[in-house]
């Protein structure tokens, strides 16, 4: 099989059989949804509920301030019994504030948005809808769906929908595809309409056959004349934003720049058939299909999940842990990370739990000094230097792994994958980010804080500017004032002596 035009990458094992080709099953409702305020940007969401309050299902709970900031809404109808820190579905066991819900089992629902008429849509619309429907990005990135639409967005070229699942082991995607192609290729003619877009490409992976036939039926039952199904080479990580535009168009994403530059808008097959539900039905973002797989659990399958659900819920719907279990993933083996807590929940951006058994996956070990093979180059996406990059991480030199393209990585494990040193690179490169985040963010809280400064300064010295002037002036018109008195008093002491002139020495007068 050729590769795909994109530089480096691996062909991995794809342990898909787990789940592929199961239905999608509907988990229960768990006793207790925790709901994190904090979103992607690591912003925590103002909440828009109090403790004791009783919520609907897709009531707003939090969130809605900037197109930065989605809704966060109510799984359930229940009652929020508390706000507290709880452990968030992020890498290095971060806890957060979440608020907590007890479900009543009623399932009552708030009123669905007014459905949009897709013939008069605009841009606009499109994207206040997403917005209002806390659409984010379902292909584990969570950006916020309507920000990619932004009231800068370029004319765009080109849609590309991403179906290309190449994580091994996760089946959520190609679920979607197998049951509700209709709703994906509708929901990516309508966007394509909205954007003014030539074409929209939906990017289905080779190995993927009930997905490509679900799809190129659902193409062929409808109107929808410029879109196309596009099956894409098996190759690790075809499914990267960049790696799958190069794939499909043979276009390179400058560095640090989005696709939009180059007239190209990318979202994943479930935003897509979000984006559809909420102009057309009027449904907000509040349940995802989460795959929950590795021979440390006893049935693995994709569940279409409550958002809250803490994930200990969801292995008991998958049969329970089987004696086997050794480390629990969110995510995949390559861009995952190891959780050690399994009351976590599932948020907007978790596509995937994986439970995996002892010797399933590569062990960790300790790393060795690196050899400079360069393998970890070679398979590289970005085009980046892991090792270099990670000199530079560990010497702490931040401008330097900038300099680098340190941002350009997009932490796909590959570099890992390869290294017979067993160094952990990825997890280096994501440390930095938050590292040059976090200076980042200092830098700018510090400038911030300087300009305040000097806008301070100028405004108190206009200030003492301006009391000097009117302190002037109050002088120079009380001096105006005494000389005016002065005067009138000169003017009628003239007049008295011309009236009564004073006598002479004779005494006459």
């Amino acid at each position: 099989m050729n590769p795909p035009p994109f530089h480096g990458g691996l062909y991995l094992e794809r342990h898909k059989s787990l789940t592929g080709g199961q239905p999608i099953q509907a988990a229960s409702l768990p006793s207790l949804l925790v709901m994190p305020l904090r979103q992607r940007d690591g912003r925590d969401a103002l909440p828009a509920v109090s403790v004791g309050d009783r919520v609907l299902r897709g009531q707003r709970i939090a969130g809605g301030a900037d197109y930065l900031d989605p809704p966060l809404h109510a799984s359930t109808s229940g009652r929020v019994i508390e706000l507290k820190e709880w452990p968030l579905p992020l890498p290095g066991g971060l806890r957060g504030p979440c608020l907590l819900i007890e479900p009543d089992g009623e399932d009552a629902c708030a009123d669905p948005l007014p459905p949009l008429d897709p013939a008069t849509l605009t841009l606009a619309g499109l994207r206040a809808r997403l917005h209002e429907a806390g659409i984010v990005g379902l292909g584990g990135a969570g950006f916020p769906a309507s920000a990619k639409l932004g009231e800068d967005t370029p004319m765009m070229d080109t849609l590309i929908v991403n179906g290309a699942e190449c994580e091994p082991y996760i089946t959520c995607d190609d679920a979607l595809l197998r049951e509700r192609s209709v709703e994906v290729v509708r929901g990516a003619e309508l966007l394509r309409r909205v954007l003014g877009a030539r074409q929209a490409l939906l990017a289905i992976e080779s190995d993927m056959p009930q997905a490509l036939q679900a799809a190129r039926a659902a193409l062929t039952a409808g109107d929808h004349p410029g879109l196309r199904i596009v099956p894409v080479p098996v190759r690790y990580p075809v499914g990267g934003e960049r790696q799958l535009i190069q794939t499909l168009t043979g276009r390179e994403v400058p560095t640090r720049l989005w696709p939009g530059a180059i007239g190209i808008l990318c979202q994943n097959v479930a935003t897509i058939a979000a984006l559809y539900r909420a102009v057309i039905l009027g449904q907000v973002l509040d349940t995802r299909i989460v795959t929950v797989t590795g021979r440390g659990v006893r049935a693995p399958r994709n569940l279409e999940v409550r958002l809250g659900t803490p994930l200990y819920h969801l292995i008991a719907q998958c049969g329970g842990y089987t004696d086997a279990v050794e480390r629990l993933i969110l995510g995949g083996p390559m861009m995952g990370y190891p959780v050690g807590d399994d009351g976590i929940p599932v948020t907007k951006a978790v596509n995937a739990v994986l439970a995996a058994s002892r010797g399933e996956l590569p062990a960790a070990g300790d790393p060795l000094p690196c050899i400079r093979c360069g393998a970890c180059a070679e398979v590289c996406p970005a085009r980046l230097l892991p090792q270099q990059l990670h000199g530079q991480v560990q010497a702490r030199q931040w401008p330097r792994a900038l300099d680098q393209h340190l941002f350009d990585c997009i932490e796909c494990g590959c570099c890992d994958a390869v290294c017979p040193s067993r160094i952990p690179l990825t997890a280096a490169f994501q440390e930095a980010k938050q590292v040059a985040r976090t200076l980042r963010a200092e830098r700018d809280k510090a400038e911030h804080a300087r300009r305040r400064f000097e806008a301070r300064q100028a405004r108190l010295h206009r200030e003492q500017q301006d009391r000097e002037e009117a302190a002037r002036k109050r002088k120079a018109g009380l001096g105006q004032g005494v000389s005016k008195i002065q005067d009138t008093l000169k003017k009628v002491r003239q007049k008295r002596l011309a009236q009564h002139p004073p006598p002479d020495a004779s005494g006459e007068t």
